[in-house]
């Protein structure tokens, strides 16, 4: 059986913000070492038999007597259910929840379940390659000084070669502080894109072996870049929001190193080319049969 994480309104829950215990159990004795106050209660529409919390504290799983894994964020917010066959009393996960483990007592049998959760990443005013809307859009996180994105290149380039109507490719930045020019090279592909050269400057950066300002500015040179607007462009205050806004949508995709990769909204796990086609393969399948 496959199963789809799939978002759906049939549970429904009640975020309390207050306590409905009894004042018995409210009260604490002055001779306990512990304190305790309450956090959030839902009411669910079916009975709870296990309950698991991702180690990012995003996402809390809970198995029904229903037969279904209910998935809620960390504020109550439902994102959706996964089906689970009859017999599954225990369920464990991944540590971000990218995984779910079933444990069917009735049939002697363990299942482990890829989970994708699909988000919705802000891509305005980042460089893009390929039609406008295209059905299927990559974004990718990543450091101009990450030798593992370097990799990535070739990869992107292929795939987008053979993907010329449905994939479009979106650039994002996140300098990581451990590469000591990531920034400064950050900024200079948004100064270059402010001249139309983004993705010229793209591929001579990452075809450099060895990353300095000098060899930077000397990239922006060789583009014919008006050098002038070029530096003032790259200290500019447009500048600094698109890489704080960048590193914050890393941050709320949950984004931890480069290259980090999605395909409309699904973390690619695995960066082949073959898995990156099949993975688009299934989302203009999904975008077919919508229509």
């Amino acid at each position: 059986m496959t199963f789809r994480y799939i978002a759906v309104s049939m549970l429904s829950f009640v975020f309390l913000l207050t306590a409905q215990y009894s004042s018995a159990a409210q009260e604490k004795s002055q001779s306990q070492k512990i304190d305790w106050q309450l956090e959030h209660e839902w009411n669910l529409s079916a009975t709870p038999l296990d309950i698991v919390y991702s180690l990012d504290q995003k996402h809390v799983f809970i198995l029904t007597d229903q037969h279904q894994v209910v998935i809620y964020d960390n504020t109550g917010k439902l994102e959706g259910t996964i089906p689970v066959a009859p017999g599954v009393k225990a369920i464990d996960i991944a540590p971000r929840g990218e995984n779910l483990y079933l444990i069917n007592a009735d049939q002697k049998k363990f299942t482990s379940l890829a989970v994708d959760f699909i988000l919705d990443i802000n891509t305005k005013g980042s460089p893009f390659l390929g039609k406008k809307d295209a059905p299927v859009t990559i974004i990718e996180f990543s450091d101009f000084q990450c030798p593992y994105c370097k990799h990535t290149v070739p990869m992107l380039d292929k795939i987008l070669k053979d993907n010329p109507d449905t994939v479009k490719l979106v650039f994002k930045n996140m300098p990581l502080r451990a590469h000591r020019y990531a920034e400064y090279a950050a900024r200079a592909g948004i100064a270059a894109q402010e001249q139309g050269k983004f993705w010229e400057f793209y591929h001579r950066i990452f075809a450099t072996k060895t990353l300095t300002p000098q060899v930077i500015d000397n990239i922006g040179i060789s583009l014919k870049l008006n050098m002038k607007r070029f530096k003032v462009d790259m200290t500019s205050p447009k500048t600094e929001q698109q890489i704080i806004r960048d590193i914050r949508d890393a941050e709320e995709a949950g984004v931890t190193g480069t290259p980090t990769i999605f395909i409309n909204g699904r973390l690619l796990r695995n960066r082949s080319i073959e898995f990156t086609q099949k993975i688009i393969n299934e989302e203009l399948k999904k975008e077919k049969s919508a229509k």
